[in-house]
């Protein structure tokens, strides 16, 4: 090879002509979204968007993180899609190139038929390209090529033969040795090396052909595609629609009540005109309102839809039009990429939403609605929704239960001016699982009263603490979830509640008590003011001293010391 092709670097395509010059518009995929040019130096953003070297060079930074232990990290925010991404220490030269981006720029410059330059003498045209060294030669550099004994091997491809191609196929070369091609992958430093690299710097790693590792880590990037951001791409795009479908149900549902609003409005003078005019600007109020709340959402949807089809379009374009090297070589920054948005459904935008569709505005003709110049009228504008923040849970059924007993408890839906909701209706979701056993839970059976309110009951089979999910439209009520105390069955008392064992046994020796009370003479059981007798009455199966408590078990009562007094414990 000449000493000039020895010291080159990978050749990047000439440009060619810009897109004012020719008559059909370039390939977006060659054109940097920031300066609208063909690409010069693309480097992939984490957020898997490229730009050019210099444009990202350029951007202001949004912000400087603390110093870690390394050095500071600038941010800066992408330009196609407003992510905040962290640039390397190094800058724009430590992201990852794109290498697809570099081959459409050479095949855009194909297609446009502009003239290419000779990357070797630069004073000829380009009439073929070297596969090998990936560079433009023009005739002589051609024949010249061919006839060093270094490159008399190359494969030259003409021109004519790469449009008609339609895809350019070149190695991609190491940026520290001149010619050689990332053919070997290092595990330990998880990057593509070339054969002197593998010899040098990472002598005494690791290093395999990428052919033997690239099947592990695409189809890692498969696997997030396909099982997740694929579906979740679906989803996004399905909700996008309904938020576009609901816009228009929401306007026709305004119209519609206008209408009825003018209907009624038109038996009536001056007063009802006037109650009319006012009813309406109420209605605009709520239209603007839902419109604003349907924007907002439509808004987070197309980001988040944005955000997944361009990972899911850049990674299936990576995987079905990249080489070994370059699946490799983006491979890092692809499945950060993907990996975060894969992990993004806990604290981002669901797949399905429910948007307001506006079935909840509705005209009352019947409704008394004060006066207006003096004059009594009726008909008021209804749009109350449920307000998930508003709704509160009341009865003690929701903090404590018995085993084997049913329990209760009722939620109010109000709106969010806190007033109950006059209607039923509302998806409730009740879910009551045990917070230490794996697969207890109980069933609750919800029934709605058709008020705003709904009676939840349920029956405990097990002990112990539960955790109670309380959902109105797939949102938790505040202050759920909430924590249930099951404790065991009631302990009936199996003895009699009298003041000691001699009387109420008529004096019989052989009568016990619960309590640690004895008699001299040979009496078993307890008497007035003798030993261990607790001084006041209670139960004979127990020693309890409270008539109406729960008989404690034969193991509490042995682990009761014979001189103390027992007492009602809770178990």
């Amino acid at each position: 090879m000449l000493e000039s092709e020895q010291n080159r670097p990978q050749a990047e395509p000439a440009p060619g002509p810009g897109p004012e010059q020719r008559g059909a518009p370039p390939n977006p995929r060659a054109v940097c979204p920031a300066c609208r040019r063909l690409f010069r130096d693309p480097r992939i953003l984490p957020c898997l968007h490229s730009f050019c070297s210099d444009c990202i060079a350029g951007l202001e930074p949004f912000s400087v993180t603390r110093p870690d232990t390394t050095a500071d990290r600038v941010t800066v925010l992408c330009p196609d899609c407003d992510s905040e991404v962290d640039l390397p220490p190094s800058g724009p030269g430590g992201l990852s190139p794109d290498h697809l981006a570099l081959d459409e720029v050479f095949l855009e410059a194909l297609v446009s038929g502009g003239p290419l330059g000779c990357d070797l003498c630069g004073e000829g045209s380009s009439v073929s390209r070297c596969e090998a060294c990936s560079v433009g030669l023009c005739e002589f550099c051609s024949e010249a090529h061919r006839r060093q004994k270094r490159t008399a091997s190359h494969c030259l491809v003409g021109l004519e033969e790469l449009r008609t191609r339609g895809r350019l196929c070149r190695p991609v070369l190491c940026s520290l040795h001149a010619g050689q091609e990332l053919g070997l992958f290092c595990q330990p430093c998880d990057l593509p090396v070339c054969v002197e690299c593998a010899a040098t710097l990472h002598r005494d790693h690791r290093c395999c052909p990428t052919r033997d590792v690239i099947d592990r880590h695409g189809d890692r990037i498969r696997e997030l595609v396909s099982r997740i951001l694929r579906p979740r791409l679906e989803g996004l795009e399905e909700s996008l629609q309904k938020v576009e479908n609901c816009q228009e149900a929401v306007q026709a549902r305004v119209e519609a009540t206008a209408n009825e609003i003018r209907a009624f409005a038109c038996g009536y003078a001056s007063a009802v005109e006037a109650h009319c005019l006012s009813l309406l600007r109420h209605l605009e109020e709520i239209r603007v309102q839902r419109r604003n709340h349907l924007h907002l959402q439509r808004a987070q949807l197309q980001q988040a839809l944005a955000d997944v089809r361009g990972a899911v379009e850049f990674s299936e374009r990576l995987l079905g039009c990249g080489s070994d090297a370059e699946i490799l070589s983006a491979k890092g920054v692809t499945l950060r990429r993907l990996s975060s948005l894969a992990d993004r459904s806990h604290n981002g935008l669901p797949a399905a939403v429910a948007p307001d569709d506006g079935s909840s505005i509705c005209f009352l003709p019947r409704e008394p609605a004060g006066e207006v110049e003096g004059y009594p009228v009726v008909g008021v504008v209804s749009a109350k929704t449920v307000d998930v923040s508003s709704c509160t849970v009341e009865g003690t059924g929701l903090w404590q239960a018995r085993e084997g007993e049913q329990g209760s408890f009722t939620l109010v839906c109000r709106d969010s001016a806190g007033e109950r909701m006059a209607r039923g209706g509302e998806h409730v979701v009740i879910s009551i699982v045990h917070k230490e056993k794996k697969g207890c839970s109980m069933a609750a059976t919800v029934t709605d009263n058709k008020d705003g309110t709904y009676q939840v009951s349920f029956r405990p089979e097990k002990a112990g603490a539960y955790s109670v999910w309380v959902c109105v439209k797939a949102q938790h009520v505040k202050g759920s979830p909430f924590v249930l105390d099951v404790r065991r069955r009631f302990r009936q008392h199996s003895g009699t509640f009298h003041c000691c064992s001699f009387c109420s046994s008529g004096g019989a020796k052989e009568a016990r008590c619960g309590c640690p009370g004895s008699m001299p003479g040979g009496f078993k059981g307890c008497g007035h003011s003798h030993k261990g007798h607790p001084g006041k009455p209670h139960w004979s199966c127990c020693g309890s001293t409270v008539e109406k408590s729960e008989c404690l078990p034969q193991s509490v009562l042995d682990a009761v010391s014979p001189g103390g007094h027992l007492q009602t414990a809770e178990l």
